[in-house]
């Protein structure tokens, strides 16, 4: 259950009444909102004096569902805005890795061609194995902050652990919770505390109720700037690297007042299938793509088989336009 406190209720009361109640809480637009277990389903009796609204839910899927909010969240950072009534898919694309300084001059000046404002790419690599790269750290949060200076853009990048999350929320535009730390509590609470926007991935193996509820844990800290991505569910198959969801993708729209990004680069794992992919997707009216792009992919350092040449991509982003004008969008 959801609770809408009256405003003039102090913070030291509020603060009170979470403990005394085992509530989350957080203010917003100068009331607090407190959120409960979904199996409330009636306003507490040492809380009926203190609340103005009140919302049941029928899951712990709470603060993202539909039934608190029935319209999507408006998410902004620099020149973008997602979600709301505003009708706009953004791309948001780069190299899987920051490699050198001289890889991402390449890509930026790829980007402003196509006017693409929001810069992917990651300093710090979560890898399967040990034994690869595993991104510049700090030096490659550096080189992304030198490409927003010089052009403009906003910068995507990922936090891999607790070691890292401070150093991301400072550097990133967006701070993009990867699907192997889509259940770390430590960086979930942490986003909580911050108002950039938050990019929540999928973890492959989740269902779609513990990946919204992920996001809950940032939502119900106080952030409510989040945007879920759905990037592949490991699957039976065997001949893509995981398997995109776009089942989810439509229960999530129906269900869930989060923007949408998808991420077809990773679901699909090879890059003559990206495209297609991409256009599936915008199809469905989704609020962004994330998308691969490198000056050189057979040189890559990271997810080499996937991401797309400079040539591929700019074919890509000419299809997608008329695509998106036919479900009632627009590519920004």
């Amino acid at each position: 259950m959801i609770l809408q406190l009256r405003q003039n209720i102090s913070h030291e009361e509020a603060t009170t009444l979470a403990e005394a109640n085992q509530a989350a809480f957080f203010q917003e637009n100068g009331a607090y909102i407190f959120v409960l277990s979904s199996s409330v389903k009636s306003v507490p009796s040492a809380l009926e004096a203190y609340t103005d609204k009140s919302w049941v839910t029928d899951s712990d899927i709470q603060l993202a569902s539909k039934q608190y909010r029935k319209e999507v969240r408006e998410v902004k950072w620099g020149k973008t805005i997602v979600g709301g009534n505003t009708g706009n898919t953004v791309m948001i694309a780069g190299p899987c890795s920051v490699e050198s300084e001289a890889q991402l001059e390449l890509t930026a000046s790829l980007l402003k061609e196509l006017n693409v404002n929001n810069m992917r790419a990651g300093a710090f690599k979560p890898r399967t194995s040990p034994y690869t790269f595993q991104g510049l750290g700090i030096d490659g949060l550096m080189l992304l902050a030198k490409m927003r200076d010089k052009y403009g853009f906003s910068i995507v990048t990922e936090v891999r652990d607790a070691t890292n999350v401070e150093a991301i929320i400072e550097y990133a535009d967006i701070i993009q919770i990867g699907a192997k730390s889509m259940y770390d509590h430590g960086i979930l609470k942490r986003c909580g505390k911050t108002d950039k926007p938050i990019l929540l991935k999928r973890g492959f193996g989740a269902t779609l109720q513990e990946f919204v509820q992920c996001a809950e844990f940032v939502l119900s800290g106080g952030n409510p700037n989040v945007m879920l991505c759905e990037r592949g569910i490991r699957t039976f198959e065997t001949k893509t690297r995981f398997t995109l969801d776009l089942c989810g993708v439509s229960y999530l729209k129906e269900y869930t007042n989060l923007p949408l990004i998808l991420d077809p680069s990773h679901a699909m794992g090879y890059a003559y299938g990206v495209a297609d992919l991409s256009r599936a997707c915008v199809a469905m009216g989704i609020d962004g793509l994330l998308v691969e792009v490198h000056p050189e992919p057979k040189k890559a350092l990271s997810d080499a088989s996937q991401q797309l040449t400079y040539d591929q991509f700019r074919n890509l982003m000419q299809t997608l336009q008329p695509i998106a004008n036919a479900v009632g969008r627009q590519m920004v």
